[in-house]
Parts: C-alpha cells; sequence; structure tokens
C-alpha cells in the first residue's frame, strides 16, 4: 500500500506562522523528517513523533529518506521552512520522485506557508504594492555571476526586492558584490533588515541603504537568518516610521474616491 509524503511549510521562523493544514499534517504523520534546526523550532508537536534529522547540506539524504519511508507506507511529514517552493525543498522532492518515476508510489502533496519576506512586510507596514522580486544571494547552487546579474536587472527595472540567504561566515563575496551595485546605483533606498522573523529573538531594523553600505560584509546583523527588503525609487516611511510602497491609488483617485482631473482626461 502507497504512503503518503507531504511536504510541509512550517513558515518564516518558528511556530508563529503555521497555517492549520501544517500543524494537521505533522499532527497526522507517523514520521517528521526535518533539518535539526526546524525541527527544534516545533518541540511540541514533534514531541510524540519518530524524527529524522539531518544537518545542513544533506538535503538529498533527507529527502531520500523521506522517500523511502513513503514508499515503504508510512505517512511521513517533510519539514521546510518558510514556504517550501521559494528556494526550498520542492523542486528537490519533485526532482527526485521524477527522477526515480515513483509518482504511482507515493501519495505526494505539498503545504504552502508564509515566506519570509511576507512576514517581514506584514511587520513593517506595506512595502510590496508594487512589483518586486526575490533573490537569494547563496552561490552553493547558482552561479555566482548570474546572481549579480539579476541583482543588476532588479535595481536598473526599480522594483522592490528581497534578499534571500545574504551571506554567511565564509560565504561574503555575493553579499560584497550586491553592496558594490548598490553603491553604483547612486541613490538612496529604505532598507529593512530582518533576522529570526518569527523567532523569541527576532531583529526588525529600518536604515538607509547608505548605512547598509557603510557597514560593510562585516554587518553583524546580516547572516543566513536575515532577509533583506530593500525599497524602490517610491518606498517612503509614514509619519510614525512604517515602510511603504504606495500603489497609487492617491495618484488617481482623491479622498472620495473620485478619479482626479488628468485621469478623466486620459481615459
Amino acid at each position: 500500500m502507497a504512503g503518503k509524503l507531504t511536504l510541509v511549510s512550517t513558515g518564516a521562523g518558528g511556530d508563529r506562522y503555521l497555517t492549520h493544514e501544517a500543524i494537521n499534517a505533522i499532527r497526522e504523520a507517523d514520521l517528521v523528517v526535518a533539518y535539526t534546526k526546524y525541527a527544534k523550532d516545533l518541540p511540541d508537536l514533534v514531541a510524540d513523533k519518530e524524527v529524522f534529522t539531518t544537518p545542513m547540506t544533506k538535503e538529498i539524504e533527507r529527502v531520500q529518506y523521506a522517500i523511502d519511508a513513503a514508499k515503504n507506507g508510512q505517512t511521513v511529514a517533510l519539514l521546510s521552512n518558510g514556504d517550501a517552493n521559494v528556494y526550498a525543498m520542492g523542486s528537490l522532492v519533485v526532482e527526485l520522485i521524477d527522477t526515480l518515476n515513483l509518482w504511482d508510489e507515493i501519495e505526494y502533496s505539498a503545504l504552502p506557508g508564509i515566506s519570509s519576506v511576507l512576514a517581514l512586510a506584514s511587520e513593517v507596514g506595506a512595502p510590496l504594492s508594487q512589483d518586486f522580486c526575490l533573490i537569494s544571494l547563496s552561490d552553493r547552487l547558482t552561479d555566482a555571476g548570474l546572481i549579480q546579474k539579476r541583482i543588476y536587472n532588479a535595481l536598473d527595472s526599480d522594483m522592490v526586492i528581497a534578499i534571500y540567504n545574504p551571506k554567511s561566515r565564509s560565504r561574503l563575496k555575493p553579499y560584497e558584490g550586491m553592496l558594490e551595485q548598490l553603491q553604483k546605483l547612486g541613490a538612496e533606498r529604505i532598507v529593512v533588515i530582518a533576522r529570526d522573523l518569527g523567532r523569541e529573538n527576532q531583529l526588525i531594523k529600518v536604515i538607509k541603504s547608505s548605512e547598509l553600505i557603510a557597514a560593510g560584509v562585516e554587518n553583524e546583523d546580516v547572516n543566513m537568518s536575515t532577509t533583506l527588503l530593500i525599497g524602490n525609487s517610491t518606498t517612503k516611511l509614514t509619519r510614525d516610521g512604517r515602510v511603504l510602497t504606495p500603489r497609487g491609488y492617491l495618484n488617481k483617485y482623491d479622498l472620495s474616491g473620485a478619479q482626479k482631473g488628468e485621469w478623466k482626461k486620459i481615459n
């Protein structure tokens, strides 16, 4: 009898951003498979479960264990931080199941989660109301030159940019390159530094891009648990310090909801 493998997105951090679907999937599982840190985030939910964990860089081993257990008839919850399909386990799971041709042997499903950029946005105001992009600075699986090309194009197109996996102790070059490109932009931008979102030691700072550049690669607020948000040319602070990227409503309409004169002429 085919087992069940559910890829469970656990949200930005801790248990704060868990969905009801995620909680139910973990409760129903015979086996929980996770990166060690993510299992420790959810002690109450996994306390009575069989748990298999691996450290960072052991993703294939972790996914293979989950697949094998499901093949053997178990109900497996494979945990993935944030949203499993955003720089996470989704692609590897689907690719392995497809490569091994196991679609008829495993009941597979994936549950969405609250990625850190969405959690960050809810904390600081309304910064994502125009086009935005996500860029990971991890060059472990992506060419470093391609990462820098994407940063350049995102800045050039005036997108709001979320930066994932900015730097680690041994991986500073991509972050250094991002700072250089931000400096070459020659325009001040609002930047949000958000670290350990959803956890007890959560840190959120709103600064200027010039401050981020000045802090350099040794910036202690920036590590692998940090998400950076770089505003576009319209991003600003509200009177009480929230971050706002206006959608454009008040350019087109007055406070009564009526279209302004210049818009009526255009239409």
